[in-house]
């Protein structure tokens, strides 16, 4: 019986990283793929892609618009670029709504004023009602090197601490409860532009081992891919990460752990012990949730979780999908 390719291949899962690692980057190998970090860095330029299928399109907070922005931006920065400019790609099934469509572009265009980015090229297509689920969106983004940034797993050493630059898991319940629509929350998604915050942690703290933005599966499925990238293990405390109240009571009733939450405006840090305190007295200044959460540790294999309770567990991947089209 031939492998089919489900929903959960695309959601942040172990499934998910298993795909790349089996079907992509074995067939398609090379210098600037195998680090497989955010965006790829050739020479001064450095280069992202990416695709959004957000279900529904309008969300508390953001849309599918600002989110195609910002998610493709976000990716250049933590990889240690400004970025600079991006091309649209956008699919929209016959009997879309010409004034959504406005409304998307909009925002697309505050996005892009907001991250100081111009949209440099673009395409759109029309499929036949009932091709596609209402629109699609494809972004490319190119931006310039920080010269003083170089992130890669081959950088991150024993006793470096773990940094989240704020609060998890809004963006990923924000979609959920507005695809659900049976609890009232007023959780908005994260969604934000982290330009002007990375390009200044890049410049100031040039020490900085590695970055990553956790979007789809959450800070777990992140945690998990700089464990195996870095060949080392990561301890982290329950009660040091930040989650909203809200979340967590939201997370509690749908039976969802937050960890494996998309966030769209949040990065992951790995920093000398030497400088942790100081990038985080830099990242309260704009940030009040922002905290230390864990250290990389080489006795460890994988992510090890420690408890509020005082005792441990493992922080895997996900086997299984929360969220289907999250971005």
């Amino acid at each position: 019986m031939q492998e089919i390719i489900t929903l959960k291949h695309g959601e942040g899962t172990k499934a998910s990283y298993s795909l790349i690692k089996e079907v992509f980057l074995k067939k398609l190998s090379n210098p600037a793929l195998e680090k497989l970090t955010d965006a790829a860095t050739i020479g001064k330029l450095v280069f992202s892609c990416d695709s959004f299928t957000v279900d529904p399109i309008f969300f508390p907070g953001s849309d599918i618009g600002k989110l195609s922005v910002f998610g493709t931006v976000n990716d250049i920065c933590v990889s240690g670029g400004i970025p600079k400019y991006l091309s649209l790609a956008i699919i929209v099934e016959e009997g879309f709504l010409k004034s959504d469509l406005i409304k998307i572009v909009d925002s697309i265009k505050l996005a892009a004023r907001i991250s100081k980015i111009d949209i440099a090229s673009g395409d759109f297509k029309v499929v036949e009602r009932g091709k596609a689920d209402k629109i699609f969106i494809s972004t490319s983004g190119i931006g310039e090197k920080i010269p003083q940034a170089n992130p890669s797993f081959k950088n991150i050493k024993n006793k470096d601490k773990v940094v989240v630059t704020g609060s998890i898991g809004e963006h990923g319940i924000s979609v959920m409860l507005s695809r659900k629509k049976i609890f009232e929350f007023n959780i908005k998604s994260d969604c934000q532009s982290l330009n002007k915050l990375v390009t200044s942690l890049w410049m100031k703290f040039p020490q900085i081992n590695f970055m990553r933005d956790p979007t789809r599966g959450g800070i777990a499925s992140v945690l998990n891919e700089i464990s195996l990238g870095s060949r080392k293990g990561i301890r982290v405390f329950e009660e040091a990460i930040p989650v909203r109240r809200d979340v967590k009571a939201a997370c509690e009733i749908l039976g969802i752990d937050p960890y494996y939450l998309a966030c769209e405006g949040r990065a992951i840090l790995i920093v000398p012990n030497t400088i942790s305190n100081k990038v985080l007295n830099f990242l309260k200044k704009t940030s009040k949730s922002a905290a230390i959460i864990g250290e990389i540790d080489s006795s460890l294999k994988g992510v090890l979780l420690e408890t509020v309770s005082g005792g441990e567990r493992i922080l895997d991947f996900s086997h299984s999908f929360n969220l289907p089209r999250i971005c």
